[in-house]
């Protein structure tokens, strides 16, 4: 499996709202393998199309851990979520493949609700997800939206990133 080039801060491909896929092909499966390959080569745990300079609702998530856990990974197509009933606000660091070396706080509803095609073409929907987990599915369905996780960070840690954040985007 190729390893593909993740899209960094400044691209414009990453502030595109992302289309919807009409069909699950083996083709797009296999593009989600590659994207699972290049996700746990760069040591994340979530990779969206968009990343990969692909518009296209599709997200692949593993949050185990490599060196204490059998992978587990998601391939979601078409991805929602909503926020459970009985869930609260949680603060925690975050960081993103396509904005290496910064990391900040993000507050996110702590439990949510998924909902997406599978790499079979069937509709799956799986309730009570929380932790890492959770925050990663929103995290990656942001980035179908065209959002990164710099969008909701304080202005004390966007002035403390302001630089670093301008050179990734001269780069681009």
């Amino acid at each position: 499996m190729p390893l593909l080039d993740v899209k960094i801060y400044g691209e414009e491909v990453l502030r595109k709202h992302s289309e919807p896929i009409t069909k699950v092909t083996s083709e797009l499966v296999a593009l989600a393998k590659d994207m699972l390959e290049t996700m746990y080569e760069a040591g994340g745990c979530g990779l969206a199309a968009p990343q990969i300079g692909k518009n296209i609702r599709l997200v692949v998530i593993d949050t185990t851990r490599p060196d204490e856990e059998e992978p587990n990974p998601y391939i979601m197509f078409n991805p929602e979520w909503e926020v459970e009933s009985d869930s609260e606000d949680v603060e925690y660091e975050e960081g993103c493949l396509s904005i290496p070396e910064i990391w900040c706080n993000v507050k996110r509803p702590g439990k949510v609700v998924v909902r997406y095609t599978d790499e079979y073409g069937d509709p799956k929907e799986i309730h009570d997800c929380i932790g890492l987990f959770a925050r990663c599915i929103q995290h990656e369905y942001d980035h179908l939206e065209g959002k990164l996780f710099v969008d909701f960070i304080s202005s004390a840690d966007h002035a403390l990133n302001q630089l670093k954040l301008r050179k990734m985007a001269k780069k681009a």
